[in-house]
């Protein structure tokens, strides 16, 4: 029950993704369509990360009392309506309106559904249950792309598309509770009962559900007089703050939304000449980054989070180096040079720098600021989305292909360090034992510290099985 729990909240990804990938292919219809300037583009094409951040900013003070499943089905009507606005948009305007509906829309998915699935999920599965959503995220963007291929000319049947799995969202939480931790926390302890029963597959007498139960309490009692603004900066739940915020703002300055959203830009610059080779070799990304997620699942609850991070933000930054490079000569003999590093970084990024700072977002809080501390780290996130995706057309043209992924190679190799000094490891600890470290005054950097992970040996058993 717990997978379809988890794939039902994932939903929310895939539309996170569709949203975010369609534009690549509908762009240059778009430009003939209307008359865009640069900067009406830029920001018709970002109008999705801006509404995500207000999205974001909304949803984590609501977190709590309104519940996890009724902001997931406000959203997924926010999606349906967006996409239906996008489809019949007959100015820019429009356009760009309906896609910052779908930008709201994504900023409360993004907080609610990663919380949904941690706060629903086991301690050994958590890991790569929230990565669903990233791994629905990178579907949904590849599902995207070939919509665009599909739909050739046709631009408004591609924004049309996103309705259907907005509807999808909508009737797949009906049928689903709210998660026990909120259920507990609104004094509903018997329907929290039903639902750890439904998702564990135990009954509702079983001395494991008492347990989780009875353990979801203390923490909820333990944190009783807390739970504003003050207490998310407060000493002992800062550090978690900055590791969070930091995850996603390395994340975003790698630049993987740049290349999201202008995928077929990038191939052009590398040599691809027709618009539908570059939205075919767009396709291919898509289906890399898929691809890599699933491996990323496979290994985030068995290597780590932090060993995770460290090689996917080294691999980063060494192929968007060798991209930079290829960039630099002007080179046709080495575009080829260029593809492959772009597929090696969209491979890194996918296996960990996608899903870890979403997991981890919905780890490190403790349960009665969790809500205003994933509002506070997707505000970075969608933030500095927006930055990325409104500067990159600008600083092409400023300091070239060369010269933007040299900047992004950077600060991949910082995420190298940040994550070495700052990163905890949470594979396999349970929310509430994170919460009680935060309170111990301990340094967070030391949770996990000394857990055992695999050998070589069982790592290679674990691709066996």
């Amino acid at each position: 029950m717990i997978y379809f729990v988890a794939a039902i909240a994932a939903i929310a990804g895939f539309l996170f993704g569709f949203d975010e990938g369609v534009i690549a292919g509908a762009l240059h219809l778009l430009r003939k369509e209307f008359t865009i300037t640069a900067a009406a583009e830029g920001f018709m094409t970002a109008a999705v990360p801006l509404g995500a951040m207000a999205g974001a900013i909304i949803a984590g003070p609501l977190a709590e009392p309104l519940g996890r499943r009724f902001l997931l089905l406000t959203a997924a009507a926010m999606f349906i309506v967006g996409a239906l606005l996008a489809s019949v948009a007959t100015a820019v305007w429009m356009l760009t309106c309906g896609r910052l509906l779908l930008g709201i829309a994504i900023g409360v998915a993004g907080i609610m559904a990663p919380l949904y699935i941690s706060e629903s999920a086991p301690a050994h599965r958590r890991g790569m249950l929230v990565s669903l959503y990233q791994l629905a995220i990178t579907i949904g963007i590849v599902s995207a792309y070939m919509v665009d291929y599909g739909f050739g000319d046709a631009w408004r049947y591609m924004f049309a598309a996103g309705i259907i799995p907005g509807i999808a969202l909508g009737v797949g939480m009906s049928l689903l509770m709210d998660t026990p931790r909120w259920l507990v926390s609104r004094g509903r302890s018997s329907e929290a009962v039903t639902a750890i029963s439904r998702i564990r597959g135990l009954p509702a007498a079983d001395p494991a559900v008492k347990q989780e139960i009875a353990e979801i309490s203390v923490a909820i009692e333990t944190d009783a007089r807390r739970g504003g603004w003050p207490d998310l900066f407060s000493s002992s739940v800062r550090p978690a703050l900055v590791v969070a915020m930091g995850l996603f703002f390395l994340q975003q300055l790698s630049g993987i939304n740049a290349v999201i959203y202008y995928a077929p830009t990038v191939f052009k610059e590398a040599g691809f000449a027709s618009a539908t080779t570059q939205i075919l070799a767009t396709v291919g990304i898509g289906i890399v980054n898929v691809l890599a997620t699933v491996l990323g699942m496979m290994l985030i609850d068995r290597i780590g989070r932090r060993r995770l991070l460290m090689i996917g933000f080294a691999g980063t930054a060494v192929s968007l180096a060798m991209i930079a490079l290829a960039a630099a000569t002007d080179s046709a003999a080495l575009d080829i040079f260029a593809i492959v590093g772009l597929l090696f970084y969209i491979a890194a990024f996918a296996v960990s720098l996608g899903p870890l700072p979403w997991v981890m977002m919905s780890e490190l809080f403790p349960l009665n600021v969790r809500g205003l501390g994933m509002s506070l780290a997707s505000v970075t996130n969608w933030g500095f989305n927006f930055l990325v995706v409104f500067s990159f057309p600008f600083l092409i043209e400023k300091i070239g292909l060369a010269g933007v992924f040299a900047i992004y190679a950077v600060v991949c190799a910082a995420g190298v360090f940040f994550t070495a000094r700052l990163v905890p490891e949470t594979s396999g600890v349970s929310l509430e034992d994170i919460e009680d470290h935060l309170h111990s005054g301990r340094p967070l950097v030391e949770l996990g510290r000394g857990r055992p992970l695999p050998s070589p040996v069982a790592l290679t058993a674990t691709f066996r099985s």
